[in-house]
């Protein structure tokens, strides 16, 4: 990818925030809806890549709507590759294996 993002995980969620839920009628019956259906986008990336990556994702996500959401970015001190049982603790340079 052009931000340099060599894997994602995309999980379809549910939450809510500003927009807050909504009210449905079902059978006659009028429910709120607190969450909504939201899409959760997780990269991890090193340090030297990220504000590239936060501004790729800036560009294709940003509808200047409520509801665009967040990008929270945080460090990540260590991934354990179960397949091989290798402990990563460093994030500051790419790896591949």
């Amino acid at each position: 990818m052009a931000a340099g993002v060599e894997g994602m995980t995309l999980s379809e969620v549910k939450g809510f925030g500003r927009q807050k839920g909504h009210s449905e009628i079902y059978r006659g019956t009028e429910y709120t809806v607190d969450f909504l259906p939201k899409t959760k986008f997780e990269i991890v990336i090193a340090d030297d890549r990220a504000q590239r990556a936060v501004e790729a994702i800036l560009g294709a996500a940003k509808t200047g709507k409520i509801g665009d959401g967040k990008i929270f970015v945080t460090e990540v001190d260590e991934a354990v590759r179960i397949r091989t049982i290798i402990y990563c603790r460093s994030f500051s340079e790419s790896s591949k294996d």
